[in-house]
Formats: structure tokens, sequence, C-alpha cells
């Protein structure tokens, strides 16, 4: 599929013909949304937090990550207590957490990577935070955006339904929808995009029988695959 931008209107325009306003779609998200992502809410942590949170938030919902991280962070803040770390007294902290066992080694084993070959920093690239076990793609991004403010669009599941739904974009993986994202969607809002969507995604535009009577961008939204809503 071609894709251009009009970087005047911020307009995406796909095959000739123009598909939606992305700028005015993010605003208004923005101005609906109430609430903030988990990450988010982890501002004020350090990026190594936001690393050993976003590896642990895997097939583990936000409201058991963020106390088990939190009581995690309390008794080993850094890279250099965590690298040292009982792997028993992981499996404790962390039970909860979805494959809570692997991640315990995981999370000691980036620790012991970040002292080695980084002097105990995150890496603020792209390329070196994917070198990482366990840190694909979108856990990079996620610190790109969330820990550095570096122009990057993380895509998860929300993000990848979104972004479809609404018509922006077909892709089939979350892979094909970033690489199709950053086509279409203006460089300075990039960052803007994982924190409306996942917000959006579960609130309102829900896997199944989305909310559409209650969707801020309801008009804008092509609606592609929703077979019925509420």
């Amino acid at each position: 599929m071609e894709s251009t931008q009009d970087t005047q209107t911020n307009t995406c325009i796909i095959g000739g013909e123009i598909l939606i306003d992305i700028k005015k779609t993010i605003f208004e998200l923005e101005k609906s949304q109430k609430q903030e992502t988990m990450l988010s809410q982890f501002g004020k942590r350090s990026a190594f937090q936001i690393l050993i949170s976003t590896v642990l938030s895997a097939r583990t919902k936000d409201t058991t990550t963020i106390p088990i991280s939190k009581a995690l962070f309390e008794k080993y803040p850094n890279a250099k207590s965590l690298a040292k770390a009982d792997i028993k007294t992981l499996h404790k902290i962390l039970y909860g957490i979805g494959f809570y066992k692997v991640k315990s080694v995981r999370i000691k084993e980036i620790s012991k990577i970040l002292l080695e070959k980084f002097n105990g920093q995150v890496p603020k690239t792209l390329e070196e935070l994917i070198s990482l076990p366990g840190v694909g793609r979108k856990t990079a991004n996620c610190v790109l955006v969330y820990a550095f403010k570096v122009p990057s669009i993380p895509v998860d599941v929300h993000v990848h339904r979104i972004s479809n739904r609404l018509g922006w974009i077909k892709t089939k993986t979350p892979e094909e929808s970033e690489q199709e994202l950053m086509k279409i969607v203006p460089q300075e809002l990039w960052i803007e995009v994982n924190e409306h969507f996942v917000v959006h995604g579960q609130t309102i535009c829900k896997p199944i029988s989305p909310m559409c009577s209650k969707c801020c961008v309801f008009k804008m939204c092509k609606r592609i695959d929703v077979k019925t809503n509420r």
C-alpha cells in the first residue's frame, strides 16, 4: 500500500485518497482521556526501572505489575543491586507476575549485562536495547519513549488493533504496524501514539464489541473488522 504524508496538514494520504487527520485524532484522544498508562505513571522512575518494569509487564496486567515492581525496586533499585539478587528472593517478590521464574532470571541477566557493557546505564539506542535478553522492539521502543523521550512508536496489541481499525494501516503483525505507522504519522507525534492508543484500547476500543457510542474519534474511524459495538 502506497502512502504519503501532507506535512502542512498532518493528513495521512493512502493510495492518493485522504484517509484521516492523524493530528486531530491524537488530539481528541488526549483531550478525552483522564487516565495514564502504567509506564506514564512511572515517569519518576529511572530508565533502569522503566526497562525492568516493561520486561515484567509482558503478559501481565498493569494492576499486578505496578505493586510488584514497586516492591522489587524498594529492595533492588538499580542494576548493581539487582545483579547480586538471590534468585529465590526474586521468585518470592515477583510471584504473581506471568512467567515470574523466567523473568527473575532475565532481569538479573539484564542487570549484569548493563554493568558489564554499559557501565550500569540503560542504552539509548534501539539496536543496543534489543541486544539485551528478553528485550524486543516493543519493549525497547517503550524505554526510548517513556525513559528518554526519543521519538519512537511502541506497538502493542492496542496500537496494532486501533491503527488498523481506524483504517490508518492494513497490517497483520505489530512489527509491520510499527513500520507502516512510522511512514504516515508525523515524527513529532510518535511519542503520543502508544500512550493514547493504549489507554483508548483499555477503556473504549476493546478487542470485542468496542464502546463506539463513547468514542471521541468515532466520526474519524473506519471501524475496520468491527462486527458488533456498544
